[in-house]
């Protein structure tokens, strides 16, 4: 096969960087790549209100800048730390910086969740720990003790549940 024009063009190692200095004017797609996340998701947290969606110039496309892409950071941010949007609207409601004993607040009760999540895991643990144990020490023609607490509701299955 023979390729009659080819036209080659440059390569820059420096694009991603260049993306990150320049975050003004972006379409949706280099928009989401900035933001660490897929049209998609720009697409849900518009209709969640999260994001708004910017204006589409007749006959154009809507472009993006650099708040839009500091704003989806901020959300998954805050989604890493298991706030759930509705709190994240909340704290996104608080952002210009001068709530900060609301979003103290917030914050404190996200606290307190994660806390009894970690009891009930410690809990959960404890009990499976338990069962795996007298698993391994079941001797002759017994059932499986995982299997006899489980399917009995035993107490012992029934401790790790809050």
């Amino acid at each position: 096969m023979k390729l009659d024009s080819v036209t080659l063009l440059p390569y820059s190692c420096t694009e991603s960087s260049d993306m990150e200095n320049n975050l003004e004017n972006l379409t949706i797609g280099v928009f989401a790549k900035a933001a660490g996340v897929n049209v998609e998701t720009i697409r849900f947290y518009q209709r969640k209100g999260l994001l708004l969606e910017p204006d589409k110039p007749y006959g154009s496309i809507r472009r993006y800048g650099e708040a839009d892409v500091t704003r989806v950071r901020f959300v998954k941010s805050a989604q890493r730390l298991g706030f759930s949007l509705d709190e994240i609207a909340e704290l996104l409601r608080l952002e210009d910086g001068t709530h900060c004993e609301e979003a103290s607040s917030l914050a404190e009760h996200k606290l307190k969740d994660v806390r009894e999540k970690m009891a009930d895991l410690a809990r959960m643990e404890a009990v499976l720990s338990e069962l795996v144990c007298a698993c391994h020490a079941r001797r002759g023609n017994v059932s499986c003790p995982l299997i006899a607490s489980l399917q009995g509701g035993a107490s012992l299955a029934g401790s790790a549940m809050p």
